[in-house]
């Protein structure tokens, strides 16, 4: 793997040009910046200002775009570096619980080679299917616990783009599923972490057959969770064997009854369940049952898992199952560990609202396949800098008259790592213009501060 840093590969002519834009984000992490990961004859590079990356006392400006578009760095590596460092802040032990979904980044243009027609699900309904041009992205997250917001947080580490059919047949690719990459970025992350306990959650699109099986198969098997329809064709374990039996071993038992007809018949045995943070809300019951089956399709390899069929009692959502690959795991830990997975979807929508994600217009392909996950990583990073201030000094906590909350949000953590950011001095360094000294009152500048940290 490539060191996440620049190199002279890239190609700038004049001052040299360093990204230190991810070094200052992950100072403490000098993994994937320098250290053993430097290869010999490369220097680190400075990102300096304007008016310093100069040709001919004119700024060139390009240069920091350049970083993305042109300089040799892997962010596979500094996507490892960034899980660690979450996982050593917020998850030091037990289960990592990751979340697997796809995101759509809406671009038009010819030269945005990789975008595809993909299902808007934010205009498409239920009765209504709208299309949309754009590029599709898979991405992995850390669904952890954040102290101080008490509340469980969506923080994007590892992103893919998952190129279109069409794209892949113009160069010759093969294409690739999302279950394909879901099981890549998995496998990525169980050899990073080789002996933790991985819990992967996901919605109904990754309830493959082959992507649970080869989650299942690893010498350190990573728990799978995700939907399961109704009428999915589960059956008993098979029969063991006896001395002598001829022909092929058998894979199933007898056929099981589909999980709506046990939804709806009398005799089945309900358990009323408190869940935590029911879809991030609070505390809700709900009626279960579960058991263990194998789950098998002709052709497909034969799953073992339990399932856990939800009921509300109010009547409120229609009965839905779960299934998970560890035949061990008890109802509750299932559902509190699915139920995480709505935070992805409030995090996609802080991204785009707050860190400015579609907005890029990059054209060149490796500046198109970096700068959406770095903007999604971005969000953990503006985490990890605000972990690190609240956990020092307990932090007032912004309201306005007509919404109230009781802990900090995404928006206080930016707004946080802004006025550190802007405290530095070398932030606003750069300015050769002499200019005539203005006195102004410290308590202005402080709510000037405090209203810029807070504008979009």
């Amino acid at each position: 793997d490539r060191s996440a840093h620049p190199t002279n590969h890239d190609d700038t002519s004049a001052d040299p040009v360093r990204a230190t834009f991810l070094k200052a984000c992950l100072g403490s992490c000098s993994g994937a910046f320098g250290g053993n990961h430097t290869r010999s004859g490369q220097e680190d590079r400075n990102l300096r200002p304007a008016s310093g990356g100069s040709r001919g006392g004119k700024a060139v400006l390009c240069r920091y775009h350049r970083v993305l578009s042109r300089a040799a760095w892997s962010g596979k590596e500094a996507a490892r570096v960034l899980l660690r460092s979450l996982v050593e802040a917020l998850i030091p032990d037990g289960a990592l619980v990751l979340g697997v979904d796809e995101t759509l980044e809406r671009r038009r243009g010819k030269k945005i080679a990789a975008k595809g027609l993909y299902r808007d699900p934010v205009r498409s309904t239920r009765e209504r299917f709208v299309k949309t041009s754009g590029l599709r992205w898979i991405c992995v997250v850390l669904l952890a616990e954040v102290p101080w917001a008490s509340r469980v947080w969506a923080l994007p580490f590892l992103s893919a783009l998952a190129y279109s059919e069409r794209y892949a047949k113009e160069q010759g690719k093969r294409h690739k599923k999302l279950t394909d990459w879901a099981w890549q970025l998995l496998l990525l992350v169980r050899r990073w972490y080789p002996e933790r306990e991985i819990v992967a959650v996901a919605d109904s699109t990754y309830a493959s057959l082959k992507l649970l099986e080869s989650c299942r198969r690893l010498r350190n098997p990573i728990t799978f969770i995700t939907r399961l329809r109704l009428d999915a064709a589960l059956y008993e374990p098979a029969p063991p064997r006896h001395p002598g039996q001829m022909g092929r071993p058998r894979l199933k038992g007898e056929r099981l009854p589909n999980l709506s007809v046990v939804a709806e018949d009398p005799s089945t045995v309900w358990r009323v369940i408190t869940v935590s943070n029911w879809y991030g809300k609070e505390k809700r019951l709900v009626e279960v049952v579960s058991d263990t089956a194998v789950w098998y399709s002709t052709g497909l390899p034969a799953v073992p898992l339990r399932w856990v069929l939800i009921r509300d009692p109010q009547g409120e959502f229609r009965t839905q199952a779960l299934l998970c690959t560890d035949l061990r795991a008890e109802p509750e830990r299932i559902i509190s560990w699915f139920v995480r997975r709505w935070q992805m979807e409030t995090t996609f929508q802080e991204v785009r609202q707050r860190l400015g994600f579609e907005t890029q217009r990059h054209w060149s392909q490796r500046a198109i396949q970096r700068t959406a996950p770095a903007l999604l990583a971005l969000f953990s990073v503006v985490t990890l800098f605000a972990h690190q201030q609240m956990t020092k000094s307990a932090q007032t906590v912004r309201r306005t008259a007509w919404y109230h909350k009781s802990y900090p949000t995404f928006s206080d953590a930016l707004a946080l790592v802004r006025k550190e950011l802007w405290a530095q001095e070398q932030t606003f360094c750069g300015s050769l213009r002499a200019a005539d000294t203005l006195k102004v009152p410290r308590q202005f500048v402080e709510r000037l501060t405090d209203a810029l940290c807070y504008a979009a």
